[in-house]
């Protein structure tokens, strides 16, 4: 039952997730992306801390405030940092496809800093499906830029290690707990950036780039991550960060049905091989 709460959870994560590039890439359309970066991060933490005031939640011990730095370092800074750069030299469609590579990263910092340790096969199904994204952002380098690959494959590490860190804070403090306190450590410095970056004008901002900002703030950043935490705390971190596995086919749809962008059949099909992957990781996790 523990197993199957957790996988349940985290789809309900992975689902809210898949709009993420999506909504990041109408952001980017009126926002500058350290801005973008910094407010999205100020208004989840201001939500995160208001909910952890009203329901009076014990503060974090002394000890835990090392691996919410990591948690705020990978998942509040470096990969919306990270994407939002990406996404002004790719679409969201071809950003989408490195999310491929994001369970395999989970799962490698989950044995470095989770103390998991997944059978071999399950490495081999993590590492057929990470080769074809790989293969895939290969071959994309020219149309893309070399830049905004390496952008992307830096978000997905910072990513994996946040997403690992947090899922062993969450067995103590909960899922939702750990991401608002995460936002909280980082709000002082974000919400400097935020002034640093404001806008000389917001009359040019449109209402696509205001609803993608809503949503990274609220979804992305802070809704997603309370059933994503006890997803990867209930089932497993190895075992239920393969469901990332399914986040291309839902992104790519939100990219063609919301942005308009056009879905190549090469990204059909990459997105169609990792997700293979899945059921062979899932079982050998």
């Amino acid at each position: 039952m523990r197993a199957k709460a957790g996988f349940g959870s985290g789809l309900l994560g992975v689902l809210i997730f898949s709009g993420s590039l999506p909504a990041t890439r109408l952001a980017v359309s009126g926002f500058a992306p350290l801005f973008l970066t910094a407010a999205r991060a100020v208004i989840a933490a201001l939500l995160g801390g208001a909910l952890l005031w009203l329901l009076r939640q014990t503060r974090p011990a002394r000890g835990d405030l090392a691996a919410l730095a990591l948690v705020s370092l990978g998942v509040v800074v470096g990969f919306p940092l990270l994407t939002a750069l990406a996404l002004r030299g790719m679409t969201s469609a071809q950003a989408i496809v490195f999310v491929g590579m994001l369970p395999l990263a989970t799962a490698l910092f989950g044995v470095l800093r989770g103390g998991e340790r997944p059978r071999p096969a399950f490495w081999l199904f993590s590492v057929l499906g990470s080769a074809a994204v790989a293969g895939f952002a290969l071959s994309q380098g020219v149309a893309a830029g070399v830049e905004p690959n390496l952008l992307m494959l830096a978000a997905i590490l910072l990513c994996g290690l946040g997403y690992a860190e947090g899922a062993a804070l969450s067995r103590r403090l909960g899922g939702w707990q750990v991401i608002s306190w995460a936002l909280l450590l980082a709000l002082p410095a974000m919400a400097i950036l935020a002034c640093a970056t404001w806008p000389a004008r917001w009359d040019g901002i449109g209402a696509l780039a205001w609803s993608g900002l809503a949503y990274v703030s609220v979804f992305s950043m802070l809704v997603g991550f309370v059933f994503w935490y006890r997803g990867l705390a209930l089932g497993g971190i190895a075992s239920v960060g393969q469901l990332q596995l399914l986040q291309p086919f839902l992104g790519l749809a939100l990219a063609a049905l919301i942005v308009g962008e056009p879905v190549s059949g090469t990204m059909l099909a990459v997105s169609a091989a990792v997700v293979l992957c899945v059921a062979g990781a899932r079982r050998f996790a």
